[in-house]
């Protein structure tokens, strides 16, 4: 099976379900409730495609690094880099070697042999920095949130209708995790049954040295911009929804007086016609927590539910990437970090055969849509005010 077989088969029902191991949706004998198991799905392989030469143009946060490693894994070829801070650009280039530095942005957008370009640049300037990207012929591959405003949303789908440029938002919770990509698999596979509803929990620990533009709401979006981000982007992808709305919204300032214009929590509930979903994010992740934050995510449906901790496992088990399925038999643990990401593949193969396999372009505005919506129309929570 060459590789985008086997990514259009995952789906179809049929097809991801032969996936999986004899036995895997049959009762555990003897007994046991609880089967612990590591599922690992066949890596598509690589067809010949024609390197693709990209560029970075913003590097203020560290997912650059991991947009960049994705890019190049997948056959890229990165020629140069441009940033206005000597001292991420010094970090930059000694990790990449191979990158020229630019004199300036506009060098990058006139060089015809770069096709792509990826940034992570201040979340406010994403926008603008991507409609000049477009406009120069070139796609683009941008950090969460890809964009802070609904009016910068209106003028990037404008634009990109009127170019036929890829704007690539890379919502790395559902992209870069495996846990969470074993799950959209699961979940189309029909594993669950039909999707009703999905609850994702976003923490994330604060940490010491954050550059200045984080604290403040016109540059990073505000909190439900910036992390739910990721929560509307699962909630598309296992309700397959094409329309959603924003049913209500929070936003506030819960803990940090001397910050006043931040955002510490937030929380929505989404609606559509394929199911409903509520979100919460925040920044009160605690010391004793091994990773970033103790994300979850849990997608229930008519015959089950399935519960993803893509961080930490708090019960004990190492690593991340952690699955939890239940269903009308029994309860199982997945350890599913060997499942494979094929979004850098699909992205470099979209850049050269002009196609949308890596994320429909209407998906990544859409997601895009039900943050800015929520965050435009949150209320303050009763702690906030």
């Amino acid at each position: 099976m060459n590789r985008r077989t086997f990514i259009n088969t995952l789906s179809t029902s049929g097809a991801a379900m032969a996936m999986l191991p004899a036995g895997a949706f049959e009762p555990a004998r003897g007994g046991r409730r609880l089967r612990s198991e590591t599922l690992a799905a066949p890596q598509p392989s690589s067809g010949a495609r024609p390197p693709v030469r990209f560029a970075a143009i913003g590097l203020n946060h560290g997912h650059v690094y991991s947009q960049v490693e994705t890019v190049l894994k997948h056959g890229g070829e990165l020629v140069a880099v441009y940033a206005r801070e000597p001292d991420l650009l010094a970090a930059f280039t000694k990790r990449f070697p191979q990158a020229t530095v630019a004199r300036s942005e506009q060098e990058i957008l006139d060089d015809r042999r770069i096709q792509l370009v990826v940034s992570a640049a201040i979340p406010n300037e994403r926008a603008p920095l991507g409609i000049r990207v477009m406009k120069a012929g070139k796609d683009f591959m941008v950090d969460k949130p890809g964009v802070t405003t609904l009016a910068q949303l209106a003028e990037v789908r404008r634009v990109q209708a009127e170019t036929k440029r890829i704007y690539s938002i890379l919502y790395g919770g559902r992209l870069e995790s495996p846990a969470t990509q074993r799950a959209v698999e699961l979940v189309h596979a029909g594993a669950i049954g039909t999707v009703l509803h999905t609850m994702g929990l976003g923490p994330h620990r604060l940490g010491a040295n954050r550059p200045e533009w984080f604290w403040n709401p016109e540059q990073f979006g505000g909190v439900i911009t910036d992390l739910g981000t990721h929560q509307t982007d699962y909630f598309l992808a296992f309700t397959r929804a094409k329309r959603a709305e924003v049913v209500a919204a929070q936003v506030g300032n819960l803990h940090h007086p001397d910050r006043p214009r931040f955002q510490d929590f937030g929380d929505a509930m989404l609606r559509s016609d394929a199911g409903s979903g509520y979100f919460r994010v925040d920044w009160f992740t605690p010391g004793g927590v091994e990773s970033f934050g103790d994300s979850r995510l849990t997608v229930m449906g008519t015959d089950g539910y399935i519960e993803v901790r893509p961080n930490v496992d708090l019960a004990g088990r190492p690593g991340g990437s952690h699955l939890f399925l239940v269903d009308q038999k029994e309860t199982r643990y997945i350890e599913a970090r060997d499942t494979p990401l094929p979004y850098g593949a699909r992205l470099l193969d979209d850049i050269v055969n002009r196609t949308e396999t890596a994320m429909p372009q209407a998906h990544a505005f859409l997601a895009a849509q039900l943050v800015l919506e929520a965050q435009a129309r949150a209320t303050s929570p009763v702690l906030g005010k």
